[in-house]
């Protein structure tokens, strides 16, 4: 019993399908938007790794080699890697929350401000 993974062409977002039999055929409905223009995805996979393995691979200075701390996305590209390693993955509307506080913030300091609006201060 296979589970399937699609993803709907109109939304973006992947969908999976458990299909009792190997040529079941039915209509594929997506859960978010419910379109019907669905395409087979990749799934993705998980090898086992030690923890001490996840440390090691992230302690690498070439597992830094894109990232420049100056770039907000560059910073939550690499954050978004480094929290799957860890076992942490951050959903797309985290990850962009995550950037659009860091370009905020990087835009106030630009001003002369502190990096934070009045309304963070504490």
């Amino acid at each position: 019993m296979p589970i399937y993974e699609y993803r709907c062409l109109d939304c973006g977002k992947r969908t999976n399908f458990l299909f009792l039999k190997r040529d079941e055929k039915r209509e594929l409905k997506c859960r978010w938007c419910g379109g019907t223009n669905m395409v087979r995805a990749v799934s993705r996979f998980a090898t086992v790794q030690s923890e001490e393995d996840r440390f090691e691979k992230l302690s690498d200075p070439s597992a830094w080699g894109g990232l420049d701390e100056n770039d907000p996305k560059s910073v939550a590209k690499f954050m978004k890697k480094m929290g799957s390693e860890l076992g942490e993955e951050m959903d797309k509307e985290e990850l962009d929350q995550l950037i659009d506080e860091a370009e905020r913030e990087a835009y106030n300091m630009k001003k002369g401000g502190a990096g934070l609006s009045e309304d963070e201060v504490v």
